[in-house]
């Protein structure tokens, strides 16, 4: 990913065919060493292609894969049940509880991988 991200700042910067040694001086500027077979494995994809095509190929890819909207309705629908039983005079500590254990587990501060990984 990180090889990846300094071919596309130096596409944006004009270099319109990066080289592994330019990768190479971009990482080294921001203190990360190039892995050599990633890097050559990059290039060799890379080379003769467009990345504006590459990049609008992608974004149709992406346009079909469905985005995970229809999990929405599940969390109210299992709230309502709890609150009915909060009205009949039942506890309504223990849903309260596993309410709370679910909101945690969802969380996604930094799915498990940052930046420049």
């Amino acid at each position: 990913m990180k090889h990846l991200a300094a071919y596309l700042l130096l596409g944006l910067a004009g270099n319109t065919s990066p080289s592994a040694e330019n990768i190479k001086e971009v990482l080294s500027a921001v203190g990360i060493e190039a892995d050599e077979d990633r890097l050559t494995s990059l290039i060799k994809e890379l080379e003769g292609k467009d990345i504006n095509e590459l990049i609008s190929q992608g974004t149709e890819k992406l346009a079909s894969v469905p985005s995970g909207g229809a999990s929405g309705g599940a969390a109210p629908a299992a709230a309502a049940p709890a609150a009915g039983g909060a009205a009949a005079g039942g506890d309504a500590a223990p849903a309260a509880k596993e309410e709370k254990e679910e909101e945690k587990e969802e969380s996604d501060e930094d799915m498990g991988f940052g930046l420049f990984d």
